[in-house]
């Protein structure tokens, strides 16, 4: 899956498979975790937030089923 770099303080980048509607988010530590059953909504209004992983921790980590990958 193709990430795109984002600024932040924490995450490196983030990516979104819309066909699988799965969401992919890199950390700066080279972390990655899969978040599954993720809306296309909440995926552009995740790349439009200002602080991306205060999204992250509100909106997204105790919402989705997730796996890390690496």
């Amino acid at each position: 899956m193709e990430r795109a770099k984002v600024r932040s303080s924490n995450l490196a980048s983030i990516g979104y498979d819309n066909e699988n509607h799965v969401l992919e988010v890199e950390f700066k530590t080279e972390t990655v975790y899969q978040y599954f059953n993720v809306s296309e909504s909440i995926f552009i209004a995740f790349m439009n937030a200002q602080s991306h992983g205060k999204f992250l921790n509100e909106h997204i980590v105790d919402n989705y089923k997730y796996r890390q990958i690496r």
